[in-house]
Formats: structure tokens, C-alpha cells, sequence
């Protein structure tokens, strides 16, 4: 049970890097390569994506 939980947790993560880089102004190019290295190495690729990844579109006031 408790790999389960993590594997929810982990599948968890990766969903909102993928829709975080999705939602990116990062090129085309970037946007790929960052999802798949997230889907390659689901624990490492977030975290890596987390500290240098690319930012979602921010709406300022």
C-alpha cells in the first residue's frame, strides 16, 4: 500500500509539471524536450524541472 501512495504522489507531480511546461511561454522545441525528459525519469525529471524548468504563464495586475 504504502508504493502505492507514493506512485499516486509521483504520478501526481509529473501531471502538474506537464501542464505547467504545457502552459509555458518556452518555445516548442523546449516545451518537448521538458516533457520528455518528465516522462523518462517521472522522480528525477521533476525535480529537475522543479529548480530549472520552465515557468507557467503568470497573469500580472
Amino acid at each position: 500500500m504504502e508504493y502505492g501512495i507514493i506512485g499516486l504522489l509521483v504520478l501526481l507531480a509529473d501531471i502538474y509539471a506537464i501542464i505547467s511546461i504545457i502552459s509555458s511561454r518556452a518555445s516548442f522545441g523546449a516545451k518537448a524536450l521538458w516533457t520528455l525528459l518528465v516522462l523518462a525519469l517521472p522522480v528525477l525529471g521533476f525535480i529537475i524541472w522543479f529548480f530549472a524548468g520552465p515557468r507557467g504563464s503568470t497573469k500580472t495586475v
